[in-house]
């Protein structure tokens, strides 16, 4: 297996530490396993590792605040 250096904050490997299932596991088992809780399809098919990162960074989105309701949109546009 090849291996590769990330640069990551303390704090995030902090949390990467608590999320593992035990000790021993792996960082790489366990991004992959995150990863693994994007859909990687539906009815219609596969999606994209694109489409699966555009997912994920909509999810984040939407946990930070950084959208707005239909609603507002609506009365932006004067809709």
């Amino acid at each position: 297996m090849d291996y590769t250096t990330i640069q990551i904050d303390k704090r995030t490997r902090s949390r990467l530490t608590k999320m593992r299932f035990h000790p021993r596991q792996t960082y790489d088992a366990l991004l992959n396993g995150l990863m693994d809780l994007v859909p990687k399809g539906d009815d219609e098919g596969e999606y994209t590792d694109a489409f699966r990162a555009s997912l994920l960074r909509g999810l984040i989105d939407i946990r930070q605040g950084r959208t707005r309701s239909s609603a507002e949109v609506r009365k932006r546009l004067g809709i």
